[in-house]
């Protein structure tokens, strides 16, 4: 069994596809008998993530900055709720507490997590893999721009293939199945 960190939304605006995507990104994780890893809270495809993990018999560990906890937006039926002093604090820990990555959909925050992991991978600070998930093409103009960046030498190919794109939830948990065995 893995821990798992998922990246994604915490927008209490998205469309119910997002969501839908979300918990069953949390139903599969704990059908495969994994751990979900999130960012601790219970709004947007967070909330929905953490919930389908739960719905699905699944462990879930939260990781939330106390700023956030005061906003009352803190996943209080988290099995594990970790409360940090800042966000930094917060991604240092759901990298240590993490075995593997995933990224679904998601603005600026989902962005950040995902660019600090790709960015400590590159630096060989961990060895984790990292699943980015382009449902309906939602990351195309983010994997054109840096594919760009590499053909420009801002970014070696060997940190662009740390990263791995799969259209869907099931191919991403296979792929980081295949480099947790």
């Amino acid at each position: 069994m893995a821990a798992i960190c998922v990246f994604c939304a915490s927008s209490r605006t998205l469309d119910q596809r997002w969501l839908d995507l979300a918990t069953d990104t949390g139903a599969e994780i704990a059908r495969r008998g994994h751990t979900l890893v999130s960012g601790g809270g219970r709004v947007g495809m967070m909330g929905a993530v953490a919930d389908g993990a739960r719905a699905a018999g699944g462990p879930t560990v939260g990781v939330i900055p106390q700023a956030l906890v005061d906003l009352e937006v803190a996943d209080l039926r988290s099995d594990e709720l970790l409360v940090t002093d800042s966000m930094a604090s917060r991604k240092t820990l759901m990298i240590d507490k993490s075995d593997a990555f995933l990224a679904l959909p998601g603005g600026l925050g989902t962005l950040d997590e995902l660019f600090e992991v790709w960015t400590t991978a590159t630096l060989t600070m961990h060895a984790k893999p990292m699943v980015l998930v382009d449902a309906d093409h939602f990351y195309q103009p983010l994997l054109t721009w840096l594919a760009d960046l590499t053909d420009q030498h801002f970014l070696k190919p060997a940190g662009l293939d740390l990263l791995t794109v799969v259209d869907s939830v099931p191919a991403a948990l296979d792929v980081l199945e295949s480099h947790l065995a």
